[in-house]
């Protein structure tokens, strides 16, 4: 099973568009792209500086469109990338590139959230002096414990021993001089102290912007940075990415979720490298592939055949199906028939494991035509449980 992965912020390094350019197509959809988010875009990723391009107003936008443009490149006729891939996910602003991909945004609305998106958080971000630190090696629980010591939070939780603290200058200051036991700390290069309650005034942009936005249910799954959970309702999932700016990242539960769906592959979209450095350390046995210029197309190409398997969402309209968020046991709530009908918002069923409980919702309710589960079956991340005819619905 083939999972495909777009990177965050950070990723990001001085002309790492530059051979894709030569490609007409790419060059010429990079251009309609710069014109959408009112950014030369084509400089930004050839020319400019590192010192530019750290700036999080054009960071942003540039990770969207190389992400969705080389996807374009990989797979020149769209229908196809449906039939290999089995979930798609994205680091923090990345999710915009995977919910792009998945068709639950269009391009242009996803390049005028990000353009958005990366404007409101340069804003906050020059509100108060904030910053970023990771946090290496050490006891996961004592270097938890160490950053709510310092009151500062856990934006970045990235698996096998690596969590980016975020707050103000003087508490990671604080925490310079009083680290966790056996952590070792790397400030980074960011503009401020993303996916954290400093970054609120950011959401409230982005979710008056959200309101006017058209959403489509994905056509691949897509894992929430939120919480690893599958999504399959195109406005919980910009929902969830609106309010994701302001809340941490759980990379490693995207992977717990990878895992549980089965997936031998990984490729990452340019600039590459990140995830998959991550991907190497925690999910043993998983193939990777780095995609970071045109001339490994092909290659990446081959890498999709080999793990590609349509995902089970893709065989029917996305509309008429519900799906597992999380593996856990199903549990359907009682007096819902075949045959009946259910308003929009009707909670059909619930998936528990030991972590939570999280309830499986009908946006937009219809008839129910089968059942895949039944009641107190085990189910796994993305697996359909119930089909649904959107016609029916009571008044």
């Amino acid at each position: 099973m083939l999972v495909i992965v777009a990177p965050g912020q950070g990723a990001q390094t001085p002309g790492f568009l530059t051979p894709w350019v030569e490609i007409p197509t790419f060059a010429e959809r990079l251009t309609w792209l710069s014109a959408v988010s009112g950014l030369d875009l084509l400089h930004y990723g050839t020319e400019a500086v590192a010192e530019t391009i750290r700036d999080t107003a054009v960071a942003q936008p540039l990770l969207v469109a190389s992400g969705l443009l080389a996807a374009l490149e990989l797979f020149p006729h769209p229908a196809d990338a449906f039939g290999r891939i089995g979930a798609v996910a994205g680091h923090s602003v990345g999710e915009l590139t995977a919910a792009a991909g998945a068709r639950a945004v269009t391009a242009e609305q996803a390049m005028v959230l990000v353009r958005e998106r990366g404007r409101a958080m340069a804003e906050a971000a020059a509100a108060r002096p904030t910053s970023m630190t990771a946090v290496l090696g050490g006891d996961r629980d004592e270097v938890l414990g160490k950053l709510a010591e310092h009151g500062l939070t856990p934006a970045n939780d990235n698996g096998s021993g690596q969590v980016v603290a975020a707050g103000t200058v003087e508490q990671l200051e604080a925490l310079a001089g009083d680290p966790p036991a056996k952590a070792r700390l790397v400030p980074l290069s960011v503009a401020g102290a993303f996916h954290t309650e400093h970054m609120s005034p950011a959401v409230a942009v982005l979710g008056t912007l959200a309101r006017s936005v058209s959403t489509h249910d994905p056509r691949t799954p897509v894992i929430s940075n939120a919480d690893g959970k599958v999504v399959h309702d195109g406005r919980d999932l910009l929902k969830r990415i609106v309010t994701q700016v302001s809340n941490p990242v759980r990379w490693d539960l995207c992977m717990e979720t990878m895992l549980d769906l089965g997936v031998t592959g990984l490729l990452e979209m340019p600039p590459a490298g990140t995830l998959t450095g991550i991907a190497k350390r925690n999910m043993k046995g998983v193939e990777t592939f780095a995609l970071k210029t045109p001339d490994q197309l092909d290659d990446a190409r081959a890498f999709c055949d080999k793990h590609g398997v349509a995902s089970a969402i893709d065989a029917s309209p996305t509309w008429r199906m519900l799906v597992a968020p999380s593996k856990g046991t199903f549990r359907q709530v009682p007096d819902l028939h075949e045959g009946g009908s259910i308003a929009p918002e009707t909670v059909v069923g619930s998936v528990s494991n030991r972590r939570d409980e999280t309830p499986v919702v009908a946006p937009h309710g219809g008839t129910i035509v089968e059942w895949l589960v039944e009641d107190g079956d085990l189910v796994s991340p993305g697996q359909p449980l119930i089909r649904l005819h959107p016609e029916g619905v009571p008044s």
